[in-house]
């Protein structure tokens, strides 16, 4: 098959496996730069373009869209729907899945298991938040936050009202979560592919660190799951409509608690804690599903 992965930087390490495993398993694959991508959108003919040129019809796309560029990456991934070019994750799903407000409302109408969460934006909404929340200690995240960046955990209420309020100040939107004591600082992330947890790992927070991002210092090794956890997980991500992700799971006294859907999941943490070769198992999946017109929204929204 001819296979586009969409991805800024080639040098990457889960761009760069997927290119190898990919080509070991006798496919041609293209690492296209996202926002080098132009669209000429046409009734008749809807093409993408890139250094001046029409790209191919490629079999597959395998999106790897950073969230500072979600708008632009999933219109180009639409655009690519639209040709009939089978994409791993949807547009509509990559958008559902990276609007934290947007995706936690989907996962808590499927019943599924979350962190008593709470949104507001007026400044006089902020103690009955924290009070319906649990109290402090709460964890307070900012929607458009990554790899741990603008998640704070306020030990009292003072704390969290004074956070709080100063993010509201610069317009910022943010979430305010429980805070699960009993995780220890720890989270599991579930690796799904095609309706199936294929890997599982357990980050720890380094010392003194509650966010366990293995961006900021925490630690990763293998994990047994349990049936409810990976129910969940899968459960996760197809109320998100995703083929490929990692959900993030915290263990919890009331069971297993979603905290976070990521449509582009970072493989060197996984594939090095578990031995797995994630990146082959991707290129069979679209082996057995990729086909023409195959795309469910086909673009439409």
């Amino acid at each position: 098959m001819k296979i586009a992965i969409l991805s800024r930087n080639p040098k990457l390490y889960s761009t760069r496996r997927l290119k190898e495993a990919g080509e070991a398993m006798g496919h041609e694959v293209d690492i296209i730069d996202t926002l080098h991508c132009y669209m000429d959108i046409t009734s008749s003919r809807s093409t993408v373009r890139y250094h001046g040129k029409e790209l191919p019809m490629y079999d597959a796309i395998i999106p790897r869209i950073g969230a500072s560029v979600t708008f632009y990456g999933t219109a180009v991934a639409r655009q690519f729907e639209m040709m009939g070019t089978f994409n791993i994750n949807e547009s509509v799903a990559i958008s559902r899945s990276r609007d934290k407000l947007r995706s936690l409302q989907l996962l808590s109408r499927k019943g599924i298991g979350l962190p008593r969460t709470g949104f507001a934006s007026k400044p006089d909404n902020i103690k009955d938040l924290i009070k319906n929340v649990g109290g402090a200690p709460v964890v307070i995240k900012l929607l458009e936050g990554t790899q741990g960046i603008g998640v704070v955990l306020a030990d009292t209420a003072k704390a969290a009202e004074a956070i709080i309020e100063a993010f509201m100040g610069l317009k910022a939107n943010i979430l305010v979560q429980e805070f699960v004591k009993e995780a220890g600082g720890a989270d599991i992330r579930c690796l799904v592919i095609g309706g199936k947890v294929v890997a599982a790992m357990k980050r720890q927070g380094a010392e003194g660190e509650f966010r366990s991002n293995l961006h900021r210092g925490g630690s990763a090794e293998v994990v047994k799951l349990s049936k409810a956890e990976r129910e969940t997980a899968v459960n996760a991500a197809k109320a998100m409509g995703l083929n490929l992700c990692g959900v993030d799971l915290l263990r919890s006294q009331s069971g297993p608690m979603v905290m976070e859907v990521n449509s582009s999941p970072g493989l060197e943490g996984i594939e090095t804690a578990t031995g797995k070769n994630i990146a082959g198992m991707v290129f069979e999946f679209l082996e057995k599903n990729a086909k023409p017109n195959k795309t469910q929204t086909r673009g439409k929204g």
